[in-house]
């Protein structure tokens, strides 16, 4: 089983690799309460497909191990940038959901670009969704502090309240089946509680407005419209303003589980990007490069 050492604090963590070494390289980074597992629907095709597919388990989730202390963002980003020094890679695309988006973005503007060709941000959290200076129009501190109760309260209840939102089941074409959100809930719940609670914290704490305009390289934003968790107005449309030439693709009904609602979608665009091609786009009035997808 593989790991690496944190280059922060010598923890433990673990990664997959799959597909052939000498495969264009992706690099998947999970949502805020789970491991590389979660990606299995993108993972498992592009690796069948030639492409080498490696996955990260941050600290205190999924096999890594269990510590007190690491869970800011520049040291989630530094264990990040550890594992591409580890395995000496080149030319990687960095593909982050959730609050893994920030992780991605920052691992950028902290270590450079020269490991890393390109990035995607699925469903995002960044540029932040908690109200702030630079976020007027963000979720009240208030009601994040109450939901933050209820989670250290009760975990397993909140996530499992959370699982049709989360997938927006109630949209059209949104189906998951009860053992997959029975699988789902507790893989969130093998993340330790000081993980899950300080992962939380970088997503509360977050505001990456001033540094996405300093991403250097080709960025795919792909969001849902029917994400509750990081509203599409809030989070993807803002940072396909902020990063120079990003293309944003937009999935109608997706919610902020889309990487298994849309799975074949979300694949296949992650595999025309990987490739070089990128998404087509077209330039708005903005001056943003824009792609919409399943927009009637």
């Amino acid at each position: 089983m593989p790991y690496y050492e944190s280059p922060v604090d010598s923890t433990r963590l673990h990664y997959v690799d799959h597909g052939p070494a000498s495969g264009t390289v992706a690099v998947f980074v999970a949502s805020a309460y789970l491991g590389h597992e979660m990606w299995e629907h993108q993972m498992l095709p592009l690796a069948e497909a030639g492409y080498r597919c490696v996955g990260l388990d941050r600290r205190g989730h999924g096999r890594s191990d269990d510590v007190w202390s690491g869970y800011d963002l520049d040291t989630l980003a530094d264990d990040l940038q550890g594992l591409l020094d580890h395995l000496d890679l080149r030319e990687v695309t960095l593909i982050g959901h959730s609050v893994g988006t920030a992780e991605v973005v920052r691992c950028l503007t902290r270590h450079g670009s020269d490991r890393v060709a390109r990035i995607a941000l699925v469903c995002g959290v960044s540029p932040g969704i908690i109200r702030s200076e630079h976020l007027p129009d963000g979720v009240d501190p208030s009601t994040a502090r109450a939901d933050e109760e209820f989670f250290r309260r009760d975990r397993p209840a909140w996530f499992t309240r959370s699982a049709d939102a989360f997938f927006a089941v109630s949209s059209a074409g949104n189906d998951v089946s009860a053992a997959y959100v029975r699988h789902l809930v507790e893989r969130c719940l093998a993340a330790t509680p000081r993980a899950s609670t300080g992962v939380r914290s970088v997503v509360t704490g977050l505001d990456l407005t001033g540094e996405l305009p300093a991403v250097d390289v080709p960025v795919l934003v792909v969001h849902g419209t029917h994400d509750t968790s990081a509203p599409l107005a809030h989070t993807g449309e803002r940072v396909a303003l902020l990063v120079p030439g990003a293309v944003l693709k937009v999935y109608e009904n997706g919610g902020h589980g889309l990487f298994v609602t849309h799975a074949e979608r979300l694949t296949a665009d992650l595999r025309e990007f990987l490739g070089g091609g990128g998404a087509t786009a077209a330039t708005t009035g903005t001056g943003r490069m824009l792609a919409v997808a399943g927009i009637a």
